[in-house]
């Protein structure tokens, strides 16, 4: 098995070399998209943060974060970094870089109450899954049972508040569950995606 020591962690909103993968995802490099620049442009000044996790020259893992209030989730909380995405590719599996991902976020932000993300339940989509959030650290606070309006009618899943507070008494995140009713416009591969042809929200609760 070779050694982590042959990987690195890179901050790419400094690293201009990697400039064209701030707008792309692991899971769908091509494309880029409007939602997704007007995004970058409010949060990386408010301390929006991706980092790409490369094994052997390849990039393998990413990782996305911000503070709550540019978060991509409508997650309130005053002293809380959110993590919007976490992504190992299949091939690279075996190394515990998620691990080392999570690692390098809570070591630099160091000073933040506490993280937040999301979780998911009964959805098809192998990310954000409420087993591996909790194996992660994170607890759920509450959740909401939802069914998407275009994709598998009929199939409800549950999508969880997760938290992982740094002390104690930290105060937990709150969240606006009406709000996560109209997806996300930011990452076209994510599982709560809301493609722009769609108008209102595309989940409805359960």
């Amino acid at each position: 098995m070779k050694s982590v020591s042959q990987t690195k962690i890179i901050d790419i909103t400094k690293a201009s070399e990697y400039e064209k993968h701030l707008h792309r995802c692991l899971v769908d490099p091509f494309r880029r998209y409007n939602k997704r620049q007007e995004y970058l442009e409010k949060a990386i000044p408010k301390g929006f943060h991706k980092k790409l996790l490369i094994f052997n020259g390849e990039i393998v893992g990413q990782i996305e974060y911000a503070p709550a209030e540019v978060s991509y989730y409508p997650i309130m909380h005053d002293n809380a970094i959110a993590m919007n995405c976490i992504w190992v590719l299949r091939k690279a599996k075996g190394h515990n870089f998620g691990k080392l991902l999570l690692q390098d976020m809570t070591k630099s932000e160091k000073d933040a109450a506490g993280f937040t993300t999301i979780a998911l339940e009964d959805h098809r989509s192998p990310w954000f899954k409420k087993w591996q959030m909790k194996k992660s650290g994170f607890k759920p606070l509450d959740s909401i049972k939802v069914t998407h309006k275009t994709k598998h009618k009929g199939r409800a899943f549950s999508t969880y508040l997760m938290w992982m507070p740094t002390t104690e008494n930290a105060k937990s995140p709150k969240w606006k569950k009406e709000k996560f009713l109209e997806g996300i416009t930011f990452c076209t591969a994510h599982p709560l995606y809301h493609p722009q042809t769609w108008k209102g929200n595309i989940f409805e609760a359960k």
